[in-house]
């Protein structure tokens, strides 16, 4: 018998995690046509949460609302007209609507927004594959069009999805792959997932190391989630006719490219393409979706992918998962169990 109420973390203001975050009572969902309830054994986090939760997204439900797009669990019931999915059935997937969301003992969404979780395969790691999965396939794959025998910088290399940016990018066929991090532990991590190099892009002028590593020739892509100097410096560390790819914008500094500077660089004739990348118009089109998470998850059970669900907290310590990220201090994929209180 599903219960009446469940727990949920919920946004009542916008600010700081202690501030904004409430561990409490609501009621619980239920299926209608066409949708699945899902009893929620894992809630992945993602930046975007965070940005929510600063009131900084272009999408804001009303408050309160809880946060959190991605599940992972059990199917509990089913609405009228979904015969795709059956109850009891191990699910991933994202949520279709504004309210309720992920940071939930259950979830309702739309019955083409669940994924069959493959068995090996658990519901905190799986979460990995959704958001930042999917986004690290397709910067890959469209983002920079990566090519067989290219080398590619990967910035937040041991970040959730860095850490799997790095394994597919060998996966697709990169010759070198260059990992930047900011602490040496970080680094660790990166070149035991498979980087060729990793860099420390803390230090002045990092993109000096970028340039070693290629001797002098710069890498042939760039994946980056920050702007400012680290904008610029990534750009200096690309070939000519290097690709970069601008996502998630980590730390809120726009990315400004200084003309006269590259000029005098000499990058203006590098003919080196730069571009911004979202998953979002990606999310329509479930059948494609369908497919490369079905590539993805044939990758871990071949045990080519490794996945890393390195913070995994009760549901009850949303606020703190939150800081940790903020703060830099979290490898691979962070995850809350709505179920561990």
């Amino acid at each position: 018998m599903t219960p009446e109420t469940m727990k949920a973390v919920r946004v009542h203001r916008y600010g700081p995690p202690d501030d904004s975050l409430v561990y409490e009572d609501v009621p619980t969902p239920r299926a209608g046509a066409g949708q699945v309830l899902v009893r929620n054994e894992a809630a992945g986090i993602n930046f975007a949460d965070i940005e929510q939760r600063r009131n900084n997204y272009p999408f804001q439900p009303p408050l309160p609302h809880i946060l959190g797009g991605e599940f992972a669990g059990t199917v509990e019931s089913v609405g009228d007209g979904v015969s795709a999915v059956d109850v009891g059935e191990r699910v991933f997937g994202f949520l279709s609507g504004a309210t309720p969301a992920g940071y939930a003992q259950y979830v309702v969404t739309s019955a083409d927004s669940v994924y069959s979780l493959p068995a090996g395969l658990g519901y905190a790691e799986s979460t990995a594959l959704l958001v930042q999965g999917l986004t690290a396939y397709f910067l890959l794959r469209d983002g920079v069009r990566l090519a067989d025998g290219d080398s590619i910088l990967i910035l937040a290399a041991a970040g959730g999805l860095g850490s799997i940016a790095v394994q597919l990018a060998k996966i697709m066929g990169a010759r070198r792959v260059i990992g930047a991090a900011s602490t040496a532990e970080k680094r660790r991590l990166v070149s035991e997932l498979g980087a060729d190099a990793t860099i420390d892009y803390t230090q002045p002028d990092w993109h000096r190391q970028v340039l070693d590593c290629t001797d002098q020739r710069g890498v042939d892509a760039a994946l980056v989630n920050v702007g400012g100097d680290a904008f610029t410096q990534s750009i200096a560390s690309l070939a000519p006719f290097g690709r970069l790819s601008a996502y998630g914008g980590a730390d809120k500094s726009t990315p400004v490219i200084d003309f006269d500077a590259e000029f005098k660089a000499g990058r203006l004739n590098a003919n080196q393409t730069l571009g911004f990348f979202s998953l979002y118009p990606y999310l329509p089109d479930r059948a494609a979706l369908r497919s490369v998470l079905a590539e993805l998850t044939s990758h871990v059970a071949e045990g080519r992918l490794r996945i890393r669900a390195d913070l995994t907290l009760p549901l009850s310590q949303a606020a703190e998962a939150h800081r940790l990220i903020e703060n830099r201090m979290t490898t691979g994929k962070a995850v809350l169990l709505p179920w561990a209180d």
